[in-house]
């Protein structure tokens, strides 16, 4: 019996080739790279153009640089290291530079410095584009946030309720060597202007403290205190100076990292432990239509409540309107949100707390005497306690948030607590019960409710989770992009825009 010959295909890698192929012909028509290219060539780099000076040597081009850039980013390439790599190995990458072959600091100083000042205009162009195209619809959005790990130390952290304890440890034990030197030593001190404790700064600590040592200076004093006495005008005021310095950073927060100042510690979902452990890290904030990303934020605030104000401001500084519709989910659902989504014309179906509880019957132990379960008799302006007696109106009072909005509520008094056989389970104090209730916040959120009960709030409720939640999925899980690389508020709204890009582009291929 005859045995079949082996064939093999011919493999020769010195053969020549007549017509040497192109790149044009190795790429498929319908290969990403061609969408990226297309897009980008159609952009007004005009702003970008005009951060390049002039003279010296020659430039790469801006456009072939964005390109490699937003190609990186749609094929999961962050570091400006693996791009330069790219571009000596990667066909596609090839085709987009022309052969040309940045390094990775000439790629990273575009990333960081060029693109600064232009990024969101870069952005709002390619979605612009989408709206053209008829991919996406900016009058109707879906809001999400998503906190990302920021490129920092995780261990170098400043907290500061931890400066206001000092500062306060630092004010306590001065007012008591104060007072001790008074007590030995009242004549030295008598020509001396009054000290004022209530606020501490560096000169006062340094003045107080030298009119301490002088006044101790012949007396019989306690030696531990001398030491203290000496150790307090050697570090006190600096310490003081240095307080001052992380508190002119921290700002209205509670706490940043030392390698990236401008990141917050937040707790992340993604924690590997699954115990929500505290990470540096910033607060992103997306609105989506259809999966495609119409517009996003980044954040130091560590709750969504306080985000979704400047976010709509971002929204309409890039197309100068704001949306119609917005669907949010109960993180933002508050009195300022609401009041703001009113006063600009945009409909907005955001749950609050209860919104969930309420539609599906579950009551919460918690709230059984809360103010929304007593009964208001809106004609005689008072509550009714759980035992049916009234709860007159008392006055007023205005609250203000962290973000400046003033808040005015109204305050109703029971008339006698004692001796009622609820009097542990409504309230604790010994006094009759006060409540503060919120008018207009209860006004807003009631029609925000009937606006979410209705059949197109219903079917915004079911689009929200299936529009904006899964590009959180797709950026985290599918691109492995859970940290920022770059440092700085301003360098991380480069990366994410640029990340904002590639996935709407990838989307569009």
């Amino acid at each position: 019996m005859r045995t079949k010959q082996v064939k093999f295909k011919p493999y020769n890698q010195g053969q020549l080739m007549v017509l040497p192929p192109s790149f044009e012909d190795l790429i498929p028509s319908t290969h990403p790279v061609r969408v990226v290219n297309q897009v980008i060539d159609k952009i007004n780099l005009n702003p970008l153009m005009a951060t390049y000076k002039g003279g010296g040597t020659s430039s790469y081009h801006p456009r072939m640089l964005l390109k490699v850039l937003v190609y990186g980013y749609l094929c999961n390439l962050y570091s400006s290291r693996k791009i330069e790599a790219a571009l000596q190995e990667n066909i596609h990458f090839m085709w987009l530079s022309a052969m040309e072959k940045p390094d990775h600091n000439t790629i990273n100083r575009f990333r960081s410095e060029r693109m600064k000042e232009v990024i969101q205009e870069v952005f709002s162009q390619v979605v612009l584009m989408l709206v053209d195209s008829g991919h996406i619809d900016l009058q109707r959005v879906y809001t999400d946030g998503t906190k990302i790990e920021a490129n920092a130390n995780r261990y170098t952290f400043v907290w500061g309720n931890s400066i206001k304890n000092n500062k306060q440890r630092i004010k306590e034990q001065l007012e008591e060597l104060w007072a001790y030197t008074q007590e030995i030593a009242s004549e030295e001190l008598k020509d001396t202007a009054p000290v004022n404790f209530t606020s501490i700064n560096p000169e006062t600590v340094r003045q107080t403290i030298e009119q301490i040592d002088q006044a101790l200076k012949d007396k019989p004093a306690d030696e531990k205190v001398k030491q203290k006495v000496k150790y307090a005008k050697k570090n006190w005021p600096d310490k003081l100076e240095e307080y001052q310095e992380k508190e002119k950073i921290l700002k209205e927060r509670n706490s940043f990292s030392k390698t990236d100042p401008d990141a917050t510690f937040m707790r992340m979902k993604e924690d590997h432990m699954q115990n929500g452990q505290l990470k540096p890290g910033y607060n992103v904030q997306i609105s989506t239509n259809k999966q495609f990303i119409g517009n996003y934020s980044i954040h130091q605030s560590t709750t969504d409540t306080t985000t979704l104000r400047s976010h709509l401001v971002s929204f309409e500084k890039l197309y100068g309107f704001m949306p119609e519709e917005l669907t949010a989910d109960a993180g933002y659902g508050s009195q300022e949100n609401y009041e703001f989504l009113e006063n600009n014309g945009i409909e907005g179906y955001v749950k609050d707390n209860y919104f969930d509880k309420t539609q599906h019957g579950k009551d919460d132990l918690k709230r059984e005497f809360h103010p929304d379960n007593l009964f208001y008799n809106k004609s005689l302006d008072c509550y009714y306690c759980p035992m049916a007696q009234p709860m007159v109106f008392i006055g007023y009072e205005t609250k203000i948030t962290k973000t400046g909005y003033r808040v005015t509520l109204s305050r109703y008094q029971a008339q006698n607590c004692e001796g009622c056989p609820l009097h542990g389970r409504c309230h604790t104090s010994k006094e009759n019960r006060i409540i503060e209730v919120s008018h207009r916040g209860n006004e807003l959120r009631n029609k925000a409710r009937e606006r979410l009960r209705s059949e197109k709030g219903i079917n915004h409720r079911k689009q929200r989770p299936v529009d904006v939640e899964p590009v959180f999925g797709i950026i985290k899980h599918n691109r492995g992009f859970k940290r920022f690389m770059l440092r700085g508020l301003n360098k991380v709204e480069i990366e994410f825009g640029l990340l904002a890009i590639a996935h709407n582009l990838k989307k569009i291929a």
